[in-house]
């Protein structure tokens, strides 16, 4: 059975699905995005998610058709229908996009679809951590475009993560903000952990204001987790006990070398470890569990 999509109001077959070349979305990048998960069918965190998605919406002037309640319930539908025809177990990413159309005096697109979780390589990450490689392509300042605008406007990311492979192969990209510290790794927030001081974040005004990052500062207090926003240059990063990454499909895993400098451990009493116990039991799945079942599952 073919999944559904949804497009403009209608929910259409997912194979159907497509957007015109001369969409300004397309043609100049100018497309606003939210990508959610669900945890045992239930999408996780929407009321944030659409929120930052209006907050997006605003900067860009973006006038939907739809109110937010409305596309929360097509979200909401459109998820329930799709993870009937996963396999025990699984769960879905859900994108929403929103393109301006063919010009600025267009009603915007809006479109959402979704897949299964890429449960594989969320393994490989949880059991082996990732290595990072310092990029010399850097965070999109502030007047560029706002930092809590979120959007698929993402060359520079396509541009490190290629610099960060071409230098260490499977390697992510870590990109620095433009005053030389520590931004994000592409498409994902970071965090350094300290022995003594805690949990430090970059300055928010600085990243996407990540709502996993929000979640992981939200279980670090029910720890007893120091977390503090701060500048963190890279060779800080380089000499933490641990760094990890959150974002929104695998939730949060540790890095384990950045630039061939080895990073912390991969044991279970790491803080990331504490961390992703904690997000396990707030989501009543064990996100490792998980990833593991499902990834015999498709072998």
């Amino acid at each position: 059975m073919n999944s559904l999509a949804y497009y403009n109001t209608e929910v259409i077959n997912r194979s159907d699905l497509t957007i015109d070349v001369r969409d300004l979305g397309f043609i100049m990048g100018t497309t606003v995005s939210e990508r959610l998960r669900t945890f045992q069918g239930e999408l996780f965190e929407i009321e944030a998610h659409l929120a930052r998605l209006q907050e997006s919406l605003d900067i860009t002037q973006f006038k939907l058709q739809q109110s937010l309640d409305e596309l929360k319930e097509a979200a909401l539908q459109l998820v329930a229908q799709n993870h009937r025809l996963l396999p025990a177990g699984s769960d879905l990413g859900l994108a929403i996009l929103v393109t301006p159309g063919l010009s600025s005096a267009s009603t915007p697109n809006v479109m959402m679809y979704t897949d299964e979780l890429p449960f594989e390589q969320m393994l490989s990450w949880y059991h082996h951590g990732v290595s990072l490689q310092v990029s010399d392509y850097r965070q999109v300042p502030g007047n560029c475009w706002p930092t809590q605008l979120k959007c698929r406007s993402r060359m520079h990311y396509f541009l490190a993560d290629q610099q960060a492979r071409q230098r260490q192969p499977n390697a992510r990209a870590l990109l620095l903000d433009q005053q030389g510290h520590v931004a994000e790794a592409s498409t994902a927030n970071i965090l350094i952990y300290e022995e003594g001081r805690g949990l430090t974040s970059p300055r928010l005004e600085y990243i996407l204001p990540g709502i996993s990052l929000t979640v992981v500062s939200t279980l670090a207090d029910s720890l007893d987790i120091p977390f503090h926003y701060g500048d963190i240059t890279p060779d800080r990063l380089k000499h933490a006990d641990e760094v990890l990454l959150c974002s929104t499909s695998p939730c949060i895993w540790p890095v384990t070398e950045c630039d061939g400098t080895q990073i912390g451990t991969l044991s279970h009493d790491t803080v990331t470890a504490r961390l992703q116990r904690a997000w396990s039991k707030s989501v009543g799945i064990d996100l490792v569990a998980q990833a593991e079942l499902m990834t015999i599952d498709q072998a």
